[in-house]
Formats: C-alpha cells, structure tokens, sequence
C-alpha cells in the first residue's frame, strides 16, 4: 500500500448528475436536464481543478458520494484519477451531528482511515474556486500541529473545510443550508481550542443570481485579487445550451 501519510484527499461532495435529483436550486431557470447538465460540467472542473492544484502539492481528489452503487453515473464527468468515497451519514456520531453533516464527517473518517494526513471537504457549487485556495489549503494542513482550514462562501456556508483529523464536534448543532453554517463552525472550533484558517470569501453558483454571475465571468472575467479558475466546460455547457446572461 502506497503511503498516503503525505498527502492531502480533496473530497468533492456531490450528487450524481441526475435530471431533477441535483442542482434544484437553479430549477428554474433551468429545466432538470439543463440542470443536470450543468452539475456535469461542475463536477468536471472542480475535479480538473483539484488535478492542476495537484501540480504544486501533494494532493489527491475524490468524490464523496451518496447513495452507494452509483458510481457509475459519474462516467465521463470527472478528472482522470478521481477516486470515490461513500458519504451518506452511515457512521456513528452523537444526536447533536446531523443531516449533511452526518455525510461530511463519513467522508472526512473514510478518508482518514485510507491513511490519508490530511482532509478537505469540498462543495460542488464552485466551479470557477481560484486553484491557489485549494494550495494553500494543502499547505496550510502540512504545518506541524493540529488546525483546521475554512473557506467561508459569501452566503453564510463554507466553500471548503480541511482537517487533520476528523473532529466530530465540527458538526454538532449546526444549522445547515442557513446563513450560520461557517459562523457556527467557526464556534465549534473555539469551543474545542482548534486553530481555525479562514481563507477569503468565494462564491457558490446555487440559484439564478448566483449563475448569472457566472455567466458574466464567462463572458467578461472577475475583478479581484485571486484569479478564478477557468471552468472551461461549465463554460461549454453555458453555450452548448444556448443560455443567455440577460435571461437569467
């Protein structure tokens, strides 16, 4: 067995990319193919992604999926390389840790028990995540001692959350899918004395406003001091679908 101690696993947390069971959020103003699609395309560059960032740390990605025996479906949407991780919340947790946070903190021990240093869990709504947080993520989780990386997104959730082990309480009594997540996060860690990174703000691309956004970066780029990633085929997506900015 190769050792893993070194690297770092980059686990994307995603749904198949299945017509009305993914991207709900963007229905409408896409239809569930369109949306289908797109969660496609996502997959493709959050993976791709991971691989460039790869080049510069010692880095391996995977998707942490649910439900099991689906893996199947992800054919043709990820990198080369992309291993899998169950994550549908089937481990043994206390009360106070529930729904998705069940299925990160499953991925997060998987990964750990595979013999990986470190962890990240990564969402799947940010296709264009500027490569250099992904590194300094990784390097970050390198240091000597124990912490913890979060990538707070601009609604309120988090973008990413990287580890040195699987601390359970990182999960316990948040409210997720609000506005509290990365704040209430960031309180468990205090709660336990954990070293808390906060990396700078990156968006999600979950609701029309949101892919409407994307859009214009596509067609005019962002200002900023990090320099997205391209996401070339959420951007052949955008056109092979014939969608228009202004009609978003």
């Amino acid at each position: 067995m190769s050792n893993l101690s070194n690297i770092c696993a980059m686990a994307v947390m995603a749904k198949a990319p299945r017509p009305g069971k993914c991207k709900t959020r963007l229905m409408p103003p896409l239809d569930g193919e369109q949306a289908a699609a797109m969660s496609a395309a996502f997959l493709r560059d959050i993976t791709e992604n991971i691989v460039c960032a790869a080049r510069e740390v010692p880095m391996h990605g995977v998707v942490a999926y649910a439900p099991a025996g689906l893996e199947h479906l992800f054919d043709g949407h990820l990198a080369d390389g992309t291993g899998f991780v169950l994550a549908d919340g089937d481990t043994p947790a206390p009360d106070e840790v529930r729904g998705f946070g069940r299925c990160l903190l499953h991925a997060l021990r998987d990964l750990f028990g595979q013999g990986y240093g470190s962890a990240v869990v990564v969402n799947s709504d940010s296709p264009n995540l500027p490569t250099e947080l992904l590194v300094r993520t990784a390097e970050i989780l390198s240091w000597p001692g124990d912490r913890a990386v979060l990538g707070p997104a601009e609604d309120g959730g988090y973008y990413l959350l990287g580890v040195r082990q699987a601390h359970v309480h990182l999960f316990a009594d948040i409210d997720w899918s609000t506005e509290r997540v990365a704040e209430q996060t960031l309180a468990r860690a205090r709660e336990i004395g954990l070293e808390m990174v906060v990396l700078p703000k990156w968006y999600d691309v979950d609701d029309a406003a949101s892919l409407h956004r994307l859009m214009e970066f596509f067609a005019h780029g962002e200002a900023g001091e990090l320099v997205p990633y391209a996401a070339p085929a959420s951007a052949a997506c955008v056109a092979r679908l014939g969608l228009v900015a202004d009609a978003i």
